[in-house]
């Protein structure tokens, strides 16, 4: 019998409710983790965790407010009470909704709420659940811990100057964290997406702007949430036993090109013969 990647291994999984979190939660379950679908919305929760069930994996869904630590410490208080330990943590939570991404605009005109809403939830709530979850992995003799990033963390922007600068938090973070706790036999890393085509996203760019952004990407399709489900199985199993404190990339090579390449790419294509 086929054994996963995670075999018997406990995950809790923030933002686990919808997207980039869902495809985690369901791929670490697939693989063999028993998993702990945490987020704000209880529903969205609860409909992936029921996904889990029937599919023959195991999951409870918790609801979570990363912006108060009281109801992180429950959140993490029951996942213990249900598994009885922790092995896994994906720190994916991100404060993502439309009015916020659409008010963190420009630097000149960025109201104080919208800077410190991506850092409560994107960055402070990241640490409490990191606070939280490491001394349960030091009991149990380890553990790895995935943060989600976002390539704009390494990269200016015309927009989002609050998101790009709370996930470049999160990479010092995931360092920090690496560096801290790497003797207890916990390895700490980041996967930053680019751009992954949920139905949020796609709701909220045009075609022009989707096909501008395309073009930049080296793989010849469209990022999908399995793409940084990937990326996280591998960080959470064995198979990444001696990686920690690294930044890692999962964009299609967008942010990791010379900013000519789609020029060239359209001056090649049109050169005759």
């Amino acid at each position: 019998m086929r054994m996963g990647l995670v075999e018997g291994k406990i995950a809790i999984v923030t933002g686990g409710g919808a997207n980039i979190g869902e495809a985690c939660a369901r791929m670490l379950a697939a693989n063999g983790a028993s998993v702990a679908v945490a987020d704000i919305n209880e529903e969205g929760a609860r409909r992936v965790a029921s996904g889990i069930a029937e599919a023959g994996g195991k999951a409870i869904a918790l609801k979570v407010d990363l912006g108060d630590e009281a109801s992180v410490a429950a959140m993490v208080a029951a996942t213990i009470d249900e598994f009885g330990r922790i092995d896994i943590l994906h720190n994916n939570a991100a404060n993502t909704g439309a009015q916020q991404m659409m008010r963190d605009a420009s630097l000149a005109e960025m109201d104080p709420e919208v800077w410190d809403a991506a850092f409560d939830i994107n960055v402070r709530g990241t640490m409490f659940v990191t606070k939280h979850v490491v001394p349960h992995m030091i009991a149990a003799g380890g553990g790895s811990i995935i943060n989600t990033s976002s390539g704009v963390s390494l990269l200016g922007d015309v927009l989002n100057p609050a998101y790009s600068a709370s996930k470049a938090a999160v990479n010092a973070l995931t360092r920090n964290t690496a560096t801290q706790f790497g003797r207890a036999n916990i390895r700490c890393n980041a996967v930053l997406p680019g751009l992954v085509l949920s139905p949020v996203a796609r709701a909220q760019m045009t075609d022009h702007q989707l096909a501008m952004i395309q073009r930049h990407v080296l793989l010849p399709r469209e990022s999908v949430a399995d793409d940084i489900a990937g990326a996280v199985l591998w960080l959470a199993s064995d198979l990444a036993g001696f990686v920690t404190a690294q930044i890692i990339s999962a964009d299609g090579g967008i942010a990791h090109h010379q900013p000519h390449y789609a020029d060239m790419l359209d001056m090649f294509a049109a050169m005759p013969g």
